[in-house]
């Protein structure tokens, strides 16, 4: 290209021309100068969207066809070119799958190759998109090559100048904090997508922490996490777009295939990066996220992919916070189930219709009943409601809480009688859940609910899953356990066998008990592998004076193979089922009878042989 036609584009770029009178004149000088090419030049807007500028030679049907088209791949050669940031030669258009949408607009053209080179900022930010088109299938020559180079820099310069024109409308379309595009941008996104099942998908993200940040270290310290946010969502959902909605919600726009491969990885990375801190944000400030997605499916609209993945958001949110839910069909009905179980629980509390019933714990040897697990119920008329009809709303952590509460409060109200009567068993097993742990209420609840009642915290029992105490991968647990067992609390770990079921946890759990699932007990006649497991269990324990548990004894011929096998403790329907606190109480006097008659010696008040 000659230097003449350079200071003449530039000339105009400074006396103020608009954006399609300079990149008319540029695509009208370099089709004089090479007369097999048709030029184009196409603005990329913050949204992502596709639009003419000049092209002097293509028909205006056709440019009105393609404008507003959103960059993606498999979106013709200028579309793969902007979204990628990478030049791109399509050398037979008509047997391009990236064309294939696109042939009845470009074929009737006699068009029949393309190659797209991506027009950068300073800061290296997709602008626009400048294209030769041929009629006949071939890629660009070595002089084609030097004249886009040239073309490429012009073009920077006169779209630079044009944003800085536009820069009100710009900022329509712009977060003002953060400069990703904002909620109008989102909005304008979805309305040009297409329609294709699978083609893209949706992950909303909203900042669990920015409240408590505003709070705590007021709103420069929220502006910067969000602006930190902002960046690390960006960078991580490259080369999709991530949008803010406002406050602490973002978008991202799921286009590319290795992200719609594994929406759930592109997730978990997403929010991996949202966590890690910077030097520009203190630790104490780190963002850290719940995400909802969908995909779009056979029939679906861009506005139903957004409910379905605002509905996926929120069933993270309340079920599963910190990580990622994606959509599926029955959401709504599980979060109805759920919605309806908090209201079942709820309305028991404040009914005072929540209440503990006991599962005994039996010597398999001499039948005595040395004590229980307090299974949460409740009562509906004449009518016990099991744990597991309510179970969705032990996910809301306010309602847990409250359940834990009202629990330790009945138990400990139990065993102030029991004591009163001489009866008291020493082990009462309760279950926690991570919540219990986590919201750091645990040490000061159960000795203050105790002693209001009076009763020795040595009676209360925790028990606990693999689960709780390896889920988060942080010691707050088992401090938390070792803590208690300092008190003259005992811990048990409940259904040992179904979590991370390592026997190497066993070195550093702080527990007295191990409770073996009822799937071992269950299968203990039929199967040697489930006997071997189990007696193995049982020599691990006893080397390291951790007494063992069978759940779920159902038949004598398993009470006896347990037996046989010097398991000593066991529970499950072959003994009873959980029971209320009068019947509770009559077999705590049944067994005490019983010991009466067998050693002519009244027993001790707190059973010692579990210990």
């Amino acid at each position: 290209m000659d230097i003449s036609l350079q200071n003449d584009i530039l000339e105009l770029v400074a006396k103020g021309a608009d954006l399609t009178a300079v990149t008319d004149r540029l695509c009208r000088e370099v089709e004089i100068r090479i007369p097999d090419v048709i030029c184009s030049l196409m603005r990329v807007d913050v949204a992502g969207r596709l639009h003419p500028i000049a092209a002097p030679r293509l028909p205006e049907h056709y440019l009105q066809a393609i404008d507003g088209l959103m960059i993606g791949p498999k979106v013709g050669s200028c579309g793969t070119a902007a979204f990628q940031g990478e030049p791109f030669a399509s050398i037979d258009i008509e047997h391009d799958p990236n064309w294939a949408k696109y042939l009845d607009l470009v074929l009737p053209l006699g068009l029949r190759a393309c190659w797209s080179s991506p027009i950068k900022n300073g800061r290296g930010e997709v602008v626009g998109v400048f294209a030769f088109y041929y009629r006949t299938p071939r890629g660009p020559t070595p002089l084609e090559r030097r004249m886009v180079q040239v073309c490429l820099h012009l073009c920077a310069i006169a779209i630079e100048q044009d944003i800085w024109r536009a820069k009100q409308v710009r900022r329509a379309l712009q977060d003002g904090l953060t400069g990703l595009p904002n909620r109008s941008a989102f909005n304008a996104s979805l309305s040009d997508l297409d329609c294709d099942p699978g083609s893209w998908g949706l992950i909303l993200v909203d900042l669990d922490n920015l409240k408590i940040v505003n709070d705590t270290f007021g709103h420069v310290a929220g502006d910067a996490l969000i602006v930190h946010a902002a960046k690390s969502l960006a960078e991580a959902a490259a080369p999709d777009r991530a949008y803010r909605l406002g406050g602490d919600e973002f978008a991202v726009l799921l286009q590319s295939p290795a992200a719609l491969a594994d929406p759930a990885e592109t997730a978990r990375r997403l929010l991996g990066a949202l966590s890690r801190p910077t030097e520009e944000c203190e630790r104490n400030v780190v963002p850290r996220g719940t995400a909802g997605g969908a995909v779009i499916g056979e029939g679906e609209t861009p506005e139903q992919v957004r409910i379905n993945a605002d509905l996926a958001l929120y069933h993270a949110k309340e079920t599963a916070r910190g990580s990622f839910v994606r959509y599926w069909p029955g959401i709504a009905t599980r979060m109805a189930q759920r919605l309806e179980a908090i209201n079942l629980v709820e309305r028991a509390l404040a009914e005072d219709r929540l209440v503990p019933f006991y599962q005994p714990l039996f010597d398999l040897g001499t039948g005595d009943v040395l004590g229980f697990e307090a299974l949460c119920r409740i009562r509906d008329g004449d009518e016990i409601v099991p744990a597991a009809a309510f179970f969705e709303a032990t996910t809301d952590g306010k309602v847990a809480g409250a359940i834990t509460e009202r629990m330790l409060d009945r138990i400990a109200q139990d065993l102030r009688q029991w004591c009163d009567h001489g009866i008291a068993p020493l082990h009462v097993g309760m279950n926690f859940s991570s919540g219990d742990f986590h919201g750091g209420r645990l040490r000061e609840l159960i000795p203050a609910t105790f002693g209001h009642y009076g009763v020795p915290l040595r009676h209360l029992t925790l028990e606990i899953t693999e689960t709780v105490y390896l889920g988060r991968g942080d010691t707050v647990v088992a401090d938390c356990l070792r803590w208690f067992r300092a008190q003259g609390l005992a811990v048990a770990m409940d259904d040992f066998g179904t979590g991370y079921a390592s026997l190497t946890h066993l070195l550093t759990m702080p527990v007295d008990f191990l409770k073996i699932d009822k799937t071992f007990t269950d299968q203990l006649v039929q199967s040697s592998a489930s006997r071997a497991i189990v007696e193995g269990v049982l020599h691990i324990a006893n080397e390291l004076d951790i007494k063992v548990i069978a759940e779920g004894v159902e038949t004598e011929l398993q009470a006896e193979r347990l037996r046989s096998i010097g398991c000593a403790f066991g529970q499950g329907h072959l003994f009873s089922p959980a029971v209320n606190f009068d019947r509770a109480t009559k077999m705590l006097r049944h067994s005490h009878a019983l010991a009466v008659q067998r050693t002519g010696l009244m027993p001790a008040t707190e059973p010692q042989i579990l210990h």
